[in-house]
C-alpha cells in the first residue's frame, strides 16, 4: 500500500515486514467484523486495547511507506511509475470512501489509511534529499502538532483531514496528516540511515524461506490484498449469519453499548459520571441485541436513533 511499491529495487525483508503488517490488519478487521455482525460483544473500534492495536498497525504501514519511498528513489524520482502507483492508491482510497458511505453512512471513511498514504507520499518527496536532522525535527513537529495547535478553527469537514480539531469525527478509519505523517517521515529517516550504513545491501541478500516468501508476496501485492480482504470477510460472515450463527446475548450487547455510549458522550465534554449513568440506563433498557451492536459501531438507523433518544430522555 505505497506508491513506491512498483520499484524494481525491492528488498524481500521490507516486503515481508509489510506482509506481517497485513496479517495484523487481518486480525483486527476480522475482529471488528465479528462485532459488526453481532457475533461477539467486543467492539474493536471502541475497546482501548484494540484501538491501540489498530494504531500500531497503521503506524507500521506508514513507516514502511517512507522506507519504500526512499528505496525506490535511490537513483532519483521516476515520475511515471510514481504517478501511476499514486493514482492507484488514490483510486483505491476513493473506492473505500464510496463503499463505506453505502455500508456505514454515519461513520464512512473519508480520510483513512489509503488517503493518508496518498497524501503523505507527495508530502514526503522534499524530504528525500533533505538533511537528516531536518527530517527528524519535522517528524517531531508533525507528531506534536495536534497537542500544540488543536483548535475549534479546524473543526469543519473540509479541514478534518489535517487532524487538528479538538475531537475526532465519527468515522471507522481516521488517519489524518497530523500526527500520522510523522510515521512516514520516521520511515524516510530510518531508510536513509540504513542506506548510509550499507544495511540495504545486506538485507537485499536475505533469503526469505517458505513462510517469508508468502509474507513477501503479500507485501508486494499489499494494495490488492487490502482491497479484497474486507469483502471476503464480509461475505463469509454474512453467510454465517444467514446460516444461523449464534449472535451475542442481549446483556453482553447492552454492556458493550453502554461502554461505547459513555465514551461518545464524554467526548462531547459532558460530565463523565452523568454519561456513565445515562448510558448504562439506556443499555439496560435496550430490548434488541442487534440495535445495541449497531449503536456500538455507529451504524444506527433513524428508527434506532429515535428509540435511543426516547430511552435517554426517560433515563434522564
Amino acid at each position: 500500500m505505497d506508491p513506491a511499491a512498483s520499484s524494481p529495487l525491492r528488498i524481500p525483508a521490507v516486503d515481508a515486514a509489510r506482509g506481517i503488517a497485513l496479517l495484523a490488519m487481518f486480525v483486527y478487521h476480522f475482529t471488528w467484523d465479528l462485532g459488526f455482525f453481532g457475533l461477539i460483544t467486543l467492539q474493536a473500534g471502541v475497546d482501548p486495547a484494540w484501538r491501540l492495536f489498530a494504531k500500531l498497525i497503521a503506524g507500521s504501514f506508514l513507516v514502511l511507506v517512507g522506507v519504500s519511498l526512499v528505496l525506490a528513489t535511490r537513483d532519483g524520482v521516476k515520475p511515471r511509475p510514481f504517478l501511476r502507483r499514486l493514482a492507484m492508491v488514490s483510486a483505491a482510497a476513493l473506492a473505500v470512501t464510496v463503499a463505506t458511505f453505502y455500508t456505514t453512512p454515519q461513520s464512512f471513511v473519508f480520510f483513512g489509511i489509503l488517503h493518508s498514504i496518498a497524501v503523505a507520499s507527495v508530502l514526503a518527496l522534499p524530504m528525500l534529499r533533505a538533511p537528516l536532522w531536518w527530517i527528524a525535527m519535522m517528524a517531531l513537529f508533525v507528531a506534536g502538532a495536534p497537542l500544540a495547535f488543536s483548535s475549534p478553527t479546524f473543526d469543519s469537514p473540509g479541514l478534518w483531514w489535517l487532524g487538528l480539531m479538538p475531537r475526532p469525527p465519527l468515522t471507522n478509519d481516521f488517519v489524518p496528516v497530523f500526527p500520522w505523517f510523522a510515521a512516514v517521515l520516521a520511515g524516510v529517516l530510518v531508510a536513509r540511515l540504513a542506506i548510509a550504513g550499507g544495511l540495504d545491501r545486506r538485507l537485499a541478500g536475505w533469503e526469505p524461506g517458505r513462510v517469508g516468501s508468502v509474507l513477501a508476496w503479500g507485501g508486494r501485492h499489499s494494495l490488492a490484498v487490502y482491497l479484497i480482504h474486507q469483502p471476503v470477510f464480509f461475505g463469509l460472515l454474512s453467510l454465517a449469519v444467514a446460516a444461523g450463527a449464534p449472535k451475542a446475548g442481549l446483556a453482553d450487547s447492552s454492556r458493550s453499548f453502554a461502554t461505547s455510549c459513555t465514551r461518545s458522550c464524554s467526548d462531547t465534554g459532558a460530565d463523565a459520571g452523568f454519561c456513565s449513568k445515562v448510558c448504562s440506563c439506556v443499555g439496560e433498557r435496550l430490548d434488541d441485541p442487534a440495535m445495541a451492536v449497531r449503536a456500538s459501531r455507529g451504524a444506527l438507523t433513524p428508527a434506532d436513533e429515535q428509540r435511543i433518544r426516547d430511552l435517554a430522555e426517560a433515563c434522564r
